[in-house]
């Protein structure tokens, strides 16, 4: 199951609308067979893994991530294309808690005479599927705040655009964390001030580059902007808020025309709920300090990234939001480590799934 999960995230932040899932078969010790869910969500890990196997699936045991399904989609259930490979136990880390499945997978199975165990390594898997968790029982994406603090407490310096507060090893982590999620948000202030790209820079993961999203009430995001130039490239969504002003239908237009779409939406809570009927199951906030503290204040965080440089900032610096010594009360320290002279600690709400 350990090597299930690890094959699962193989394919994070490119198989909306649906989780990320590993299935291995396993037949006297050895895997015969493995899938993960494809990118765009189709087909599931199993029927993969299943076809990988071929005649070897019989008799043999499944181990998959998550509960397989057992309803009729786009494709024929998971837990019918078990039952016909001949498979004698299946092994599932998390049940699903989509009212389509919800242990009907799980009774598919059994009904059929095949040996079932649920629950194992079941804290691992629900780590790996926790954007997905997040969106089926809070019906809004899973969101990670994510900030770089200086040594002196600040995430940057007013006026000075972006500031080099950490290294290039913690740099490539805020990389990997934007290839595995589904959607990454700024606001308009960090937007104009950094001129940010917010893709995927690391050789070979380009194409992993998530939906860029920026709240914008004002639609003032500069048309020679980097977000705007590469908009036809990577999907960029400009948040606004009511047409309240002479320019407002001018702008609008001027974006459009340049590939970036643009929705209205009054608050948070309004658009983490349009977000999640897009399929958006992870959403990565990265700044700045106003938009980071909105998220907090209305209990929409469920993971807190602090990265931690040994730069100070000084006079003019923006302070964070966030310390370690500050994070609210429902999170707990999850994960700490060393990024090089650089630190990182994960901080998780104790109530995420």
């Amino acid at each position: 199951m350990a090597a299930a999960i690890r094959l699962s995230q193989w394919n994070l932040g490119r198989t909306s609308t649906n989780p990320s899932v590993g299935c291995l078969i396993v037949r006297d010790g050895i895997i015969v067979g493995r899938g993960v869910t494809a990118e765009g969500g189709r087909p599931h890990a199993e029927p993969q893994a299943l076809a990988d196997a071929g005649e070897r699936a019989r008799g043999a045991t499944a181990y998959v991530t998550l509960e397989p399904c057992s309803h009729h989609g786009r494709t024929p259930p998971c837990a019918d294309a078990l039952i016909a490979s001949g498979v004698a136990r299946v092994v599932v880390s998390v049940t699903d808690p989509d009212e389509r499945v919800s242990g009907r997978g799980l009774a598919m199975l059994e009904e059929a005479g095949i040996e079932v165990a649920s629950g194992v390594l079941e804290e691992e898997g629900r780590k790996a599927l926790s954007a997905y968790l997040t969106r089926q029982t809070k019906a809004r994406p899973q969101v990670i705040l994510k900030l770089a603090v200086s040594q002196d407490g600040m995430i940057g310096r007013d006026g000075a655009g972006q500031v080099a507060i950490t290294g290039p090893l913690a740099r490539a982590q805020v990389q990997m964390l934007r290839a595995e999620t589904d959607a990454i948000l700024v606001g308009i202030g960090t937007a104009i001030a950094d001129d940010p790209e917010l893709t995927v820079r690391l050789p070979g993961l380009a194409d992993r580059s998530p939906l860029r999203i920026v709240l914008d009430r004002r639609l003032e995001l500069p048309l020679g902007s980097k977000l705007v130039r590469s908009a036809r490239e990577v999907p960029v969504v400009s948040i606004a808020g009511a047409d309240d002003d002479e320019g407002f239908s001018g702008r609008k237009n001027a974006l459009q025309s340049a590939g970036v779409e643009v929705l209205q939406s009054e608050d948070l809570e309004a658009l983490l709920f349009a977000l999640t009927a897009r399929g958006i199951s992870s959403l990565l906030v990265e700044g700045g300090a106003r938009v980071a503290r909105s998220f907090l204040d209305l209990g929409l965080v469920d993971e807190i990234w602090l990265f931690r440089g040994a730069t100070v900032v000084g006079t003019g610096g923006i302070a964070s939001p966030v310390l370690p010594s500050t994070v609210p009360p429902d999170f707990v320290l999850a994960r700490s480590l060393a990024l090089g002279p650089d630190g990182l600690e994960i901080f998780r709400r104790s109530d995420v799934e």
